[in-house]
């Protein structure tokens, strides 16, 4: 179900999804009021939901909805990068945060997690996040394994899959799986959000 108070954005969203396979929009609502009305009588898997809306607003409305449905995937849409607002609404049981500068790539990927009941969050907001979340003197990349460091060293340098897996004596599709997970241990979703994440936390040449 999207939820936007806003007509036209309700249907350039609608048809951005309706290109996707694995996604059907069943609903749509212009209110939060209206979204949880509608929820009691249809088979949502997921809500895209505008944080700000007149009336009871889109925060209160995925807060409720997810008291009501546990298990409903919850995306978030908004115009702000703001990380405490970010922080807030995750913390009431929204899966994932987009601004509305994310690729199309990004938001349709944010749907498919919280449909799977896993977290999303803009690559830009995941950064600020990550940086946030350790004191001054830690690093975002402690939460990689010591394998996952040097495969990110060797991202970093701008080696490929294959020329890794070679370095590592490992396959290239191992190669790619680590890339995956340290994609998601450090909320970014390209290999240019993993440099800009470095540039940041001053670690744009690691060390062996």
């Amino acid at each position: 179900m999207i939820v936007d108070d806003h007509t036209m954005v309700r249907a350039a969203i609608s048809h951005l999804i309706g290109g996707v396979r694995d996604i059907e929009v069943v609903a749509e609502a212009d209110s939060g009021e209206s979204a949880l009305d509608k929820l009691r009588s249809e088979s949502i898997d997921a809500i895209l939901c505008d944080i700000h809306m007149p009336g009871m607003g889109g925060y209160e409305c995925l807060k409720r909805a997810h008291q009501a449905h546990p298990r409903l995937g919850l995306v978030a849409l908004t115009a702000e990068a703001d990380i405490t607002l970010a922080r807030q609404v995750l913390d009431c049981g929204v899966h994932a945060y987009v601004t509305k500068d994310a690729d199309p790539d990004e938001l349709i990927s944010a749907i498919r997690k919280a449909a799977e009941g896993k977290r999303y969050v803009s690559s830009r907001i995941a950064q600020e996040i990550a940086l946030q979340n350790g004191r001054p003197e830690e690093d975002p990349f402690e939460v990689l394994s010591g394998r996952e460091q040097q495969v990110l060293r060797m991202i970093l340098d701008g080696k490929n899959n294959t020329l890794i897996a070679e370095a590592l004596c490992v396959s290239p599709k191992t190669i790619s799986t680590y890339r995956a997970r340290i994609h998601e241990k450090l909320g970014v979703s390209t290999d240019i959000d993993l440099l800009r994440l470095a540039v940041k936390a001053g670690r744009t040449v690691l060390s062996a």
